[in-house]
């Protein structure tokens, strides 16, 4: 059963505290590379997000400030420079202690519907909630970020489906993006192949080869956790990411690192 809402952030513009700011960013190294003005934003996005939303907590979960605080401040890390409209038209966030179980239907190419259960650590419904998995979002730091995945999806389904084509900036080209998408994927689904083979660990997340709408949820968790890796692998899929999120992690984490631009 859903209950146990947020009080104190709901629907309410109000500061952050700032031992509750520090010790969630402290938890979050990829957040930790944000210079001090970019911090200050995602903080009042953050809170813009808090004001807007509504948190819910599944079961016996405890839905504390610092488990909402953690969920904004990931979550809005991939609008920092877009704005919270780009959140538009939803309004639940809804939390579980752990993953959960999805009803799923899909129709055969007889036309029967088939009906099975799915585990799910993250899910988002098109016009509807946000479904996290608590104990998922706190595994967040080396390429994981079910948080960041999820909210990628919101902004996927902003064109009408998670497709891998979100709302695109007037400087980046629909064909050149999804040309670079297309290219990349279908190599990602060869490694996943190849990896099976041979029992080979992949570099990203194998879910990704499900469809180009989970590529691009899993390639944006990279792009903000693991950025210099997917640069590296994936150079023109990068390039295309920062266009759009008009963000370059590589190089800001590199400029934390060694105090200067690659």
């Amino acid at each position: 059963m859903i209950d146990k809402m947020l009080g104190w952030l709901r629907h309410r513009r109000e500061p952050v505290p700032d031992a509750l700011w520090n010790v969630v960013i402290a938890a979050l190294p990829f957040l930790q590379a944000l210079n001090q003005d970019e911090q200050l934003r995602l903080r009042r996005l953050a809170e813009g997000f808090l004001a807007e939303k509504e948190f819910t907590a599944v079961g016996e979960l405890e839905l504390s400030d610092a488990i909402c605080v953690s969920i904004a401040a990931q979550g809005c890390l991939p609008i920092l420079e877009l704005g919270l409209d780009f959140y538009r038209g939803w309004v639940g966030v809804i939390v579980y202690a752990d993953e959960f179980i999805i009803p799923r239907s899909v129709e055969d190419e007889f036309g029967i519907v088939h009906e099975y259960q799915e585990l799910a650590s993250g899910e988002a419904w098109d016009g509807g909630p946000l479904l996290i998995s608590w104990r998922d979002a706190q595994m967040a730091g080396s390429g994981y970020n079910v948080v960041i995945h999820e909210f990628a999806h919101k902004l996927d389904m902003l064109n009408g489906q998670a497709n891998g084509i979100p709302p695109l900036p007037a400087q980046l080209s629909p064909g050149h993006w999804q040309q670079v998408l297309d290219a990349a994927y279908d190599d990602f689904c060869a490694r996943v192949d190849a990896a099976a083979d041979s029992a080979q660990e992949m570099l990203f997340d194998p879910y990704a080869s499900e469809n180009p709408g989970e590529f691009f949820a899993v390639m944006s968790e990279a792009f903000f956790e693991t950025p210099a890796l997917l640069r590296t692998e994936y150079p023109a899929l990068y390039a295309q990411l920062a266009g759009f999120y008009r963000q370059d992690p590589a190089s800001r984490i590199f400029r934390k690192a060694f105090g200067r631009q690659p």
